[in-house]
């Protein structure tokens, strides 16, 4: 009997030590596969936005290894573990596609759902479902694609200067706001993209999302606690944009830079996470009895965390397992022999070579040069800026075009997002086809808006080149990215924008007019220069 249970254990041992290591090769050849994504986390990292990063992956396991402690030890076979190995075929999929458009994002965003399912592979779809929490929060180390980032950073901006000034107004302070300038009569400052509280509302997120799964309180405390993060970082930062305001006002502009202003925004991240501990504590006062104390609520209980580490050991070679293995090691192997290049574009000619002669149109001076800070935000690859005047034309139109050779590292910035930023109200924006107006076959859509600021009011055509084709819509140009990225190799694009007067007592029919009266020659030469070879040269 004692030499048939120790061939049992040899014989489980072995097992083990073959699951174990058909895990660590489903790792390695994970971390091949995905290398583009975790590239991209890492260039991410780096980031003050995404600082916190590093340290989510810490965080989840130890919420893995908190919960693995309530499910015990299973010996045998464990059975559904073939959803595991369909969701890992699907995550691999997901990152193919970004692999092929040259977008790390995605394939970042792949590695959750393999993640996933290897949870499922190794507990079963039953018991490994169960384990979404830890999964989830993955999310948090992920950045925004830069579309939704721009977007949620200019709205945050917004009300972050909104409730900074109406701060200083009401502890009397003299301040006016003009888009995101903030005008304090001596001094003015711009509520830049870094000040728009992202790089505290990620972390605060992530923190109120471990406290809620820590919380052993009711279930609407813990849903308290996950949605009060939004609005406590955007009140806070905008408690320390009117602390800067103060500081400037009554020290000078030196306290809106350097150390003054990172410990402000330490202040800012630790004063929410006290206020969190401080709402948590004030839900469990006003609980009806029995009631529990703030350190009862939360499972502190590092107890047997490390001993998870063991239960390594116990992973068996399950035909889902080693599947998956030899699926990734494929994959890995099949990418590594693929020559999947970023096709260049050929023969583009520079933006700075754009005619100075456009039909009856000549340019005005020089091309202006974007101030240093704004041309870092843009960071176009190049762009040119020019007024044109005609002799029969009371009012210049300005040419704007951005061109970017690789946009999966951001990209182009909608004038939606850049122009509010500005001090400029959008009065009116509708998509219009202007094919029929310019006498092309082809659709030609584009954003016609109406702005205004102060009594200045002008109307502004842009749209997107993607690849040759114009596209209004930003997110349509985000997918056309994805389509030409994967099919074609190409990830250039650009923004075109133009933009004319519209002089007191004309219509805005009128300022049409003479954006088309620009428009209609200038589109002979423009292709050239923002994409490769040009549809009117090979008219030519």
């Amino acid at each position: 009997m004692k030499t048939i249970t120790a061939r049992t254990r040899d014989a489980a041992g072995g097992e083990g030590m073959l699951g174990l290591v058909c895990l660590v090769l489903a790792f390695a050849f994970a971390g091949v596969y995905f290398r583009e994504g975790i590239a991209t986390l890492i260039e991410a990292w780096q980031l003050a936005e995404y600082s916190h990063g590093p340290l989510i992956p810490l965080l989840s396991g130890f919420l893995f290894l908190r919960q693995l402690k309530t499910v015990p030890p299973r010996h045998g076979d464990i059975p559904n573990r073939w959803p595991g190995v369909a969701l890992v075929v699907f995550a691999m999929l997901i990152a193919l596609v970004g692999k092929f458009a040259h977008i790390g994002d995605i394939v970042a965003y792949a590695m959750i759902l393999w993640i996933g399912g290897m949870v499922l592979i190794s507990f079963g779809w039953k018991q490994g479902r169960e384990f979404w929490p830890p999964v989830l929060h993955l999310c948090f180390m992920l950045p925004l694609p830069g579309l939704f980032y721009y977007k949620v950073s200019t709205v945050l901006q917004f009300m972050s200067s909104e409730l900074g000034v109406w701060v200083l107004q009401v502890i009397g302070t003299p301040v006016f706001l003009d888009g995101n300038i903030i005008d304090l009569g001596i001094y003015r400052l711009h509520v830049a993209e870094a000040c728009s509280g992202l790089r505290y509302l990620f972390p605060i997120m992530s923190f109120s999302y471990i406290f809620a799964v820590l919380y052993r309180g009711p279930t609407w405390h813990k849903a308290v606690l996950l949605l009060s993060a939004v609005p406590l970082a955007v009140f806070m930062n905008s408690a320390r944009i009117a602390l800067v305001g103060v500081l400037v006002n009554n020290y000078g502009i030196d306290q809106a830079e350097g150390f003054a202003h990172l410990m402000e925004g330490w202040v800012v991240f630790l004063s929410c996470i006290l206020i969190m501990f401080l709402l948590a504590w004030l839900m469990l006062a006003l609980q009806p009895a029995p009631r529990m104390s703030l350190p009862e609520a939360l499972d502190l209980d590092f107890d047997e965390i490390m001993p998870q580490f063991q239960r390594l050991l116990l992973t068996r070679p399950s035909r889902a397992l080693i599947t998956a293995m030899v699926l990734l090691g494929a994959g890995a192997a099949a990418w590594q022999v693929a020559d999947v290049r970023v096709q260049a574009p050929q023969n583009r000619l520079s933006l700075a070579s754009f005619p100075r002669q456009i039909g009856d149109w000549q340019a005005e001076g020089l091309p202006a040069v974007l101030e240093p800070g704004v041309a870092k935000t843009l960071a176009a690859n190049d762009y040119l800026s020019q007024n044109y005047v005609s002799p029969g034309e009371s009012a210049a139109v300005s040419f704007f075009s951005a061109w970017y050779l690789d946009q999966t590292k951001g990209g182009i910035h909608s004038p939606e997002i850049c122009l509010p930023g500005g001090g400029w109200e959008m009065e009116r924006i509708e998509v219009v086809d202007l094919a029929g107006k310019l006498g092309t076959i082809d659709p030609f859509p584009v954003n016609r808006a109406l702005i205004r600021k102060g009594m200045t009011e002008l109307l502004v055509y842009y749209w997107f080149d993607q690849s040759g084709r114009r596209i209004a819509s930003d997110y349509k140009a985000k997918m056309m990215l994805l389509w030409s990225g994967a099919l074609e190799g190409r990830t250039d694009g650009a923004l075109v924008r133009l933009t004319t007067p519209v002089l007191p007592g004309e219509s805005a029919d009128a300022a049409e007019a003479r954006l088309l009266d620009f428009l209609r020659p200038a589109m002979d030469d423009l292709p050239d220069h923002i994409d490769h070879v040009g549809a009117a040269a090979a008219a030519r």
